[in-house]
């Protein structure tokens, strides 16, 4: 795997710190504390290319490539993980896929208008009761005349009532395949339930999702009837890199911050930092960071080159995401009192770390996943 960056992946990730300095991070704090959907930050990051970031040009995307992408959430992440995480799931959950699986009809009516944020993309997995396993999903497409009809609720549908687009899976009538739907969300028959209030990522307001006999042509499958499987590991391949670059993102921003706390607070005439027990957390915390990041370089290097890095990006979501709870864990600890109140934006990244244990596969499912590919070689 090569390291250095290309002049462009060095731009827009310097564009992207840039960005998040200057209008991420003043909002951050508010948005997570009224849950409030970041429109005014997406619209920003939309001009700057940031939300088609590996559509080719023509279709008005920026033209880059994965590791570019990840390269960028991770500073949105170190600013607000809600808007990062939005971005994410936009370019590796809807753009992604539809780039790899869709018709050229399907690529022109909505990458432009995706790239540009003027829609917005979602992504309709996980029902209530069975999460995002297979077997659980009771959705359904049914076949009628050239067209489907989709009934069925979907749940953590994230952005879902700002999206105008939605990538859906849903199986057949006999629960035998799967496939995959672009789903408009003004059509007949959808409708969004109340957010969710969520422990963290608070911006990044999830809701559910009924489709009540939503009547879909037949243009609106995307990929082959029965393949959505293959759509489906592609975009969870690509979504947990993107996972994983958001925990760092969180775990580098509970790091500094802690730094910087170490550095300012005194105890006995001197910085705590000057007391090995910080020096220790400290040391262990960028060890663990810049681990977490090399894994999320690898995974996003292997997909850029044509790879499926199913085990790779199973593996960097794991550590990357286990080690935003400990860095951000460790940073409460150092702040002591202080970083248990709100007025410490520590609080805040303890909180976003826990979730993204959870969401794109939790822990759990990611080292069965991981020992399925390893027991098969």
């Amino acid at each position: 795997m090569d390291l250095d960056l290309t002049d462009a992946q060095s731009a827009l990730r310097d564009q992207a710190r840039e960005v998040s300095l200057r209008d991420l991070a003043p909002m951050a704090a508010e948005i997570d504390r009224q849950q409030r959907f970041p429109s005014a930050a997406i619209a920003r990051l939309a001009k700057l290319g940031m939300l088609g970031v590996t559509v080719p040009q023509p279709l008005g995307g920026a033209g880059l490539d994965h590791t570019a992408c990840i390269l960028a959430l991770e500073e949105l992440a170190s600013a607000c993980a809600s808007t990062a995480s939005i971005v994410a799931l936009h370019n590796l959950l809807v753009c992604e896929p539809l780039l790899r699986f869709g018709s050229e009809d399907q690529k022109r009516l909505w990458l432009p208008a995706l790239s540009s944020g003027e829609q917005l993309g979602c992504f309709a997995l996980s029902e209530e009761g069975g999460g995002s396993s297979l077997e659980s999903i009771g959705t359904t497409a049914r076949r009628e005349g050239e067209g489907f009809i989709l009934r069925g609720c979907k749940s953590f549908v994230t952005g879902g009532p700002h999206a105008r687009l939605a990538l859906v899976f849903a199986v057949d009538a006999a629960k035998e395949s799967l496939s995959a739907f672009l789903v408009p969300t003004d059509s007949a028959g959808i409708s969004f339930g109340r957010a969710y209030d969520k422990l963290g990522l608070r911006g990044a307001v999830a809701a559910p999702m009924t489709l009540a006999d939503v009547r879909l042509p037949g243009s609106a499958l995307l990929g082959t009837e029965g393949g959505g499987r293959e759509v489906l590991r592609f975009a969870l391949e690509g979504g947990r890199t993107g996972a994983a670059a958001v925990g760092v993102g969180i775990a580098r921003a509970a790091f500094e911050a802690a730094t910087r706390y170490a550095l300012a607070r005194y105890t006995d005439g001197e910085p705590i930092a000057e007391h090995q027990a910080i020096q220790f957390k400290l040391a262990e915390m960028s060890t663990q960071i810049d681990a977490a990041r090399l894994l999320a370089w690898r995974a996003a290097s292997g997909r850029d080159r044509g790879a499926a890095p199913g085990a790779q990006a199973a593996m960097a979501k794991l550590v990357a995401s286990e080690t935003a709870s400990r860095v951000a864990s460790d940073a409460v600890q150092i702040l002591g009192g202080n970083g248990c109140l709100t007025d410490f934006a520590v609080e805040r990244y303890f909180r976003d770390a826990k979730v993204t244990e959870i969401y794109e596969g939790t822990s759990e499912i990611l080292r069965l996943r991981i020992a399925s590919v390893l027991l098969k070689d």
